[in-house]
């Protein structure tokens, strides 16, 4: 909402019942072009980046960056600690709950982390075994991530300094994968910075977007009253790392106050906005892997 708030055009959507990656590339591009859209910049987390950088290795010309955050290169390791994955599509859904919500970690957090893991765990209720099955799959069905046709430049790596369910060695066969990408460094977050750290998340957004060359479009924002501006131009940095990050200070109040202005009206014209748009795909994660997708659409 702080982003279609700025002027990008945000487009929320969850990912159908598909049981293989082959299926997912198919019906996400069939989703792109029922919504006319042609070209897009994806923002993934974990099993979310992992199905981003295989749908920009299978259609190099409508992905024009990526955004990376707690992901991985191949679903080896989790295809071998899940074993019983030829049964999933009988497991009954309390099974499939409970293995979901063990790679979430315990003990006490931060709260914006916490309140993240307790709307994750509340999403996952709502999930049908057939969802929850078909999640799972994705994540453990054998497969890694070619090479890409993007240059590093038009990549950025965002992680978490923190506990993530990915495991670091994972995480840095992305960075080795992607030399020259850029860094922003998340000092914590955990599995879901997008709903712990939004603030940072958005601003990281924000950077990568100007870095490859797609700007906000403000004027075509109805009810723009606060959070309006895209950004002083200092926030714009230059090299291969995001060095200034934004204060930690835990206030949410602009947060709030951003999307309860944005349910009382449409963020947008009746004209189509000629801008970038973010396609946040929110995916509710695995034991070993939780995922979230965010498309970037220009």
């Amino acid at each position: 909402m702080s982003l279609s708030m700025k002027g990008y055009r945000v487009i929320s959507i969850d990912v159908p019942q598909v049981w293989n990656h082959h299926e997912w590339i198919h019906s996400f591009e069939k989703f792109l072009d029922s919504m006319n859209i042609h070209h897009v910049h994806i923002y993934g987390t974990s099993l979310g980046g992992f199905l981003a950088q295989i749908f920009a290795q299978q259609r190099p010309r409508r992905v024009k960056s990526l955004v990376l955050s707690n992901t991985f290169l191949e679903t080896h390791k989790f295809a071998a600690a899940l074993p019983w994955s030829p049964v999933v599509n009988w497991t009954p859904s309390f099974l499939l709950k409970r293995y979901l919500l063990t790679g979430i970690q315990d003990g006490p957090q931060e709260p914006f982390i916490a309140d993240s893991v307790d709307f994750v765990v509340g999403q996952v209720e709502t999930l049908s075994r057939e969802d929850l099955s078909s999640r799972l799959m994705l994540n453990v069905n054998v497969a890694s991530v070619g090479s890409l046709s993007l240059p590093d430049c038009f990549i950025t790596v965002m992680d978490t300094n923190d506990y993530s369910a990915v495991p670091q060695q994972l995480k840095d066969q992305v960075n080795e994968r992607y030399p020259s990408a850029r860094r922003a460094v998340l000092r914590t977050g955990g599995d879901f910075p997008f709903l712990s750290r939004p603030d940072e998340v958005t601003l990281y957004l924000q950077l990568h977007m100007r870095q490859v060359g797609v700007e906000p479009r403000p004027d075509l924002v109805q009810g723009f009253t606060r959070g309006g501006s895209s950004g002083s131009s200092n926030d714009h940095k230059d090299g291969n790392s995001f060095d200034d990050h934004p204060k930690d200070d835990g206030d949410r109040s602009s947060v709030d106050s951003e999307m309860e202005h944005s349910e009382s009206e449409s963020p947008y014209s009746v004209e189509p906005i000629p801008a970038s748009t973010v396609l946040a795909n929110t995916v509710l994660g695995t034991a070993n892997s939780a995922q979230h997708v965010s498309l970037l659409c220009s």
